[in-house]
């Protein structure tokens, strides 16, 4: 008879690990600091919501969350990244609709595929567009401003935070609604343009309200308008594209996603962890007064988030898609 054959734990724990898939435990995770890789520049829309909400799941989990970015080519390297990493949970990627509905589709090459290289935790803001002009610009209401751009064209240097960055998306609505056709400037993303915007090196832009608020708000820009049905209470002077007869209405989200692979188990610590960070007053206070807005209670679970994305792609495919015909 022969002896059976034992096989010490120690040893496969020791080759798991070296195969470099280490299991999760969920019940001891999170055991150390996460990264939040935002795939854009500091300054723009995804990171002031990433900053605001990652403090808060911070407090929730017990863990820090360090902020990570890396921009470039509209959301793709960062993203890129954050597809790579290992799938324990400890790498996060906080997403916005340029990096994973428009960069797929106008970016050449990208290195991963938003709907099947990342599982969704949920979705973290939404925030409508603002039309801004250097405060120097010289119409004074949209309709002028609609009235430069048809006439001036090429003339007109529009400042963007990369093809395929909600930055761009917002103003590609904006310009084929009225006609237009400016000269687009490309940016790492939209913080590097607000910042050449407020210099006056650029005419415009059309960015969300969270990043651009307090800029409107100390005269730095002139707005035109906002994407919204209604006016912001942050921005109430802003009015609303509608008011001026024009049909530009959207909102731009932003989300979290992990590295497909991540345990159901760690997915639902995270979702639960954001889910409570999007109760807390303050997160709703801090977006609100940038202009921004929770979404509601049934639209943040990854569910919900997953269905979303997927109508958001197909939204936006076709429209993207005549985009880069004409480029």
């Amino acid at each position: 008879m022969k002896p059976s054959i034992g096989v010490c734990p120690a040893i496969v724990l020791a080759a798991v690990v070296a195969a470099g898939v280490a299991p999760v435990r969920a019940q001891d995770y999170p055991s150390r600091s996460i990264t939040m890789i935002v795939p854009f520049p500091a300054g723009g829309a995804s990171d002031v919501v990433a900053r605001i909400v990652g403090n808060q799941m911070s407090k929730i989990l017990g863990q820090s969350i360090i902020i990570e970015n890396v921009g470039g080519a509209g959301g793709t390297i960062g993203s890129a990244r954050a597809a790579a990493a290992a799938p324990d949970g400890y790498t996060l990627l906080a997403a916005a609709m340029g990096s994973h509905v428009a960069a797929p589709v106008l970016t050449p090459n990208i290195k991963y595929d938003p709907l099947a290289d990342f599982v969704p935790i949920g979705i973290t803001a939404h925030s409508p567009a603002v039309v801004i002009a250097r405060k120097d610009f010289p119409a004074k209401n949209l309709k002028e401003f609609i009235a430069v751009l048809r006439q001036q064209g090429g003339a007109v240097r529009q400042a963007h935070g990369g093809i395929g960055a909600s930055s761009h998306m917002a103003c590609l609505l904006f310009t084929e609604q009225i006609g237009a056709k400016p000269t687009l400037i490309a940016y790492r993303g939209s913080g590097p343009a607000l910042n050449d915007l407020v210099g006056g090196h650029v005419d415009f832009m059309c960015e969300q309200s969270v990043s651009v608020a307090d800029q409107v708000l100390a005269g730095a820009v002139k707005a035109y308008a906002v994407s919204a049905p209604g006016r912001l209470k942050t921005l109430p002077n802003v009015p609303t594209a509608k008011e001026a007869g024009l049909n530009y209405e959207m909102s731009v989200w932003s989300g979290l996603f992990a590295p497909k692979g991540v345990p159901p188990e760690v997915i639902a610590k995270l979702a639960d962890a954001l889910d409570k960070a999007l109760d807390e007053p303050v997160v709703a206070e801090t977006l609100a007064n940038l202009g921004g807005s929770i979404p509601a209670k049934a639209e943040r679970n990854p569910a919900a988030f997953d269905r979303f994305v997927h109508s958001e792609v197909a939204r936006w495919a076709p429209i993207l898609a005549a985009t880069r015909a004409e480029q």
